[in-house]
């Protein structure tokens, strides 16, 4: 066999064991010993007849079969990702300013009181150059409710009259003053002379220093040398001079002074110890509210 023959055969052994292993319903022919070339050629002729006939029948089948189904699934949507600003560290300014916390000083020192009014007691003062929060107001704007100046943690009333407010004061909630104090009836006693008209009267000087007017009196005088004692009640402050009245003074008002008497020794009681016990009453008749007040003298 030459080289010719012998390729042709090698080639047609290995095609036939191809189409064997991966084509159905083609037999692979088993030769006997040494073939003739006759013999060799019919049988390859015969193997490539029927692997075209079998690959012919598979490129129909495969075109006769449905088309592999296609992928429907819908492919995942790519989130788009949204842009969100980061906080700024400055915060952007309010359309509204942020109301100042109203502050108030004076051009003259100030006094600084538990109420609205000279009649309440004295609690501090501000003084030029200083300052102090305002808190509340009254009804009718002329005082303010402050933070004590004087002291730490309390509060009082500054009028405004000599003051300067920086600040919105109209969202400031308006206080209703504490009641007006009741004044204190006071007076200062001295004893002035021994007056006479039927016996000896002695005579003492009384000066309301009180925030009251006085409308009665009763005086009390005891001799410590006798033992006598005399008492009168009036409901007046005249001034006497002898058996008249040297000054009219029907009631005895605050700042001002009057005269009251003691009626009367029989004797003249010169030169003896004596007290006196005085009551000034703010009714007639000794009624209202009273203070009495002694001292010891010598006519």
């Amino acid at each position: 066999m030459n080289l010719r023959k012998r390729t042709l055969t090698v080639v047609a052994v290995i095609l036939l064991a191809t189409l064997a292993c991966g084509l159905p319903g083609v037999q692979t022919p088993v030769l006997p010993g040494p073939e003739s070339n006759a013999q060799v050629t019919a049988v390859i002729e015969t193997a490539l007849a029927q692997a075209a006939q079998t690959l012919t029948q598979a490129a129909v089948e495969s075109s006769l079969a449905p088309p592999p189904p296609s992928d429907t699934t819908t492919p995942e949507a790519t989130a788009t990702p949204s842009l969100t600003p980061l906080p700024s560290q400055t915060p952007l300014p309010s359309e509204t300013p942020t109301p100042i916390v109203p502050m108030i000083s004076v051009s003259v020192a100030t006094n600084c009181r538990v109420g609205p009014g000279k009649v309440y007691d004295y609690r501090g003062a501000l003084l030029p150059g200083q300052t102090t929060e305002v808190v509340a107001r009254n009804s009718t704007g002329d005082y303010w409710y402050v933070r004590n100046p004087d002291q730490p943690g309390e509060f009082c009333w500054l009028w405004g009259n000599y003051a300067t407010i920086v600040g919105n004061t109209s969202v400031l909630p308006i206080f209703t003053p504490p009641p007006t104090p009741t004044p204190a009836p006071d007076f200062d006693l001295s004893y002035e002379y021994m007056e006479g008209c039927v016996g000896f009267d002695p005579g003492f000087k009384v000066t309301n220093t009180g925030g009251v007017t006085f409308k009665s009196a009763q005086v009390y005088v005891k001799d410590k040398v006798t033992s006598s004692t005399i008492t009168d009640s009036i409901d007046l402050f005249d001034k006497r001079s002898g058996c008249i009245i040297a000054n009219a003074i029907p009631t005895l008002t605050p700042g001002n002074s009057g005269w009251v008497y003691g009626n009367s020794f029989g004797y003249n009681p010169a030169g003896h110890q004596m007290t006196a016990t005085i009551k000034l009453c703010t009714e007639t008749n000794l009624g209202g509210l009273c203070v009495s007040k002694s001292l010891d003298f010598k006519p």
